[in-house]
């Protein structure tokens, strides 16, 4: 086999090595051109910066912009420091300040509109902000003023404006929103609720299991408005699908499972259905909404095998503190002795666990005593655990 070689790449490959010289000594010739009509105080700004220096920062770049007034670059940099130190009015009239100037390009005249609409953000303008951020059409600024209008959106629970906002951000990032979408449509669910406009709710919590199969709140919602219809068995049914989307959040519904069971007439039903719930997923809420409906309906003793049987194979505090409470019960029933003895125990664990147990949101740490969909904190929709968390814990063994 010949291997055929065209001589005329001799002569066209050292073409290509000079230019590539020439390229490369163009970039570097404007990087340094660049870099010298940089005033000092720039390079002062950065060094405060990396110090964490923030309001020297400020004024060395407020510095450079004396000597370099037509460097947009400078006054946005300036405007985030402003930002971020909470001086949003002097960001705000700096920026309305550029827009006055007759000079700036259409490029450049966004630029200083994105600046703008996030000054009005930081600042609570929100009116402002979402005017600026919805004319922002600019490819460059899209996706990014389409996120601050989501932000505005869910900070003024304009939920509908927020679907739509989310869906066609979806559609140009190519990230996904399914969860936060599914969430907006179940807070349009809660206000139809509270307007009593029992269809409106069905609509939009089919759209939030649309938008999300794996919805746990579209079922704990439909279960309760299934509930406050009188319809138990349909609220049992939408509730009792929450296994197959995630286990984990029985608990939240555990206590209404037993009173939708006990109006059908079949608390017992109920409480077996919650003790396979607890031996295959071992959750601590379910274990108390059981404790708590065995003393109830089977008395102390019954409710102090249930909390002994779960201390030995899941030991807590919690627990513990349970199973004392039934004995303490069943011994004043008796007329014990022990009886002071056992509610000295239970004060002592009780001390221990004190109000430690709490939500904590896994995105900012915030700590919830009540479960939140949305954290209060960072907004961030189910950052919070299924099940809250003792801050304490103790490593027990016990013997049959």
């Amino acid at each position: 086999m010949t291997i055929e070689f065209e001589y005329w790449w001799l002569l066209i490959l050292p073409l290509f090595f000079i230019l590539g010289w020439i390229a490369a000594r163009v970039d570097i010739k404007q990087i340094v051109a660049e870099s010298t009509t940089l005033p000092a105080a720039y390079f002062k700004g950065l060094n405060f910066l990396i110090g964490d220096q923030h309001n020297k920062a400020v004024d060395a770049f407020s510095e450079a912009i004396h000597a370099n007034s037509d460097s947009l670059e400078l006054h946005f940099a300036l405007g985030s420091l402003f930002r971020r130190t909470g001086e949003t009015d002097r960001a705000i009239n700096m920026h309305l300040s550029l827009l006055e100037k007759k000079e700036l390009t259409k490029n450049q005249r966004d630029a200083v509109k994105a600046e703008l609409a996030l000054d009005y953000l930081k600042a609570g303008l929100y009116d402002r902000a979402e005017e600026l951020f919805k004319n922002l059409t600019n490819k460059r600024y899209r996706q990014p003023a389409l996120h601050s209008l989501l932000e505005i959106y869910v900070r003024e629970r304009e939920w509908l404006l927020a679907v739509e906002t989310a869906i066609e951000l979806e559609r140009l990032s190519g990230i996904p929103f399914r969860k936060e979408i599914a969430q907006y449509h179940c807070e349009l669910a809660m206000n139809a609720m509270i307007d009593q406009q029992p269809d409106q709710v069905r609509l939009h919590l089919a759209n939030a299991l649309d938008a999300n199969k794996k919805c746990i709140r579209a079922n704990v919602l439909l279960g309760e408005l299934e509930m406050q219809s009188g319809s138990h068995a349909a609220a049992i049914s939408h509730w009792k699908h929450i296994e197959f989307q995630d286990p984990e959040y029985l608990g939240l519904v555990a206590n209404k499972l037993l009173q939708s069971h006990a109006a059908l007439d079949k608390l017992k039903e109920g409480m077996a259905l919650l003790k396979t719930y607890l031996e295959n997923y071992k959750l601590p809420s379910i274990m108390t909404a059981l404790y708590e409906a065995t003393i109830a309906e089977e008395g102390a003793n019954s409710a102090a095998t249930l909390a002994r049987n779960e201390l030995i194979r899941q030991p807590s505090l919690k627990t513990l503190d349970q199973l004392l409470q039934a004995r303490a019960m069943a011994e004043h029933l008796n007329k014990s002795s022990n009886d002071q003895d056992i509610q000295l125990m239970q004060q002592t664990v009780r001390n221990a666990i004190g109000n430690r147990a709490a939500y904590h949101c896994n995105q900012c740490g915030f700590r919830a005593i009540q479960y939140h969909w949305q954290c209060p904190a960072c907004n961030a929709w189910e950052s919070l655990p299924s099940e809250p968390s003792e801050a304490i814990s103790r490593t027990m063994t016990i013997k049959k």
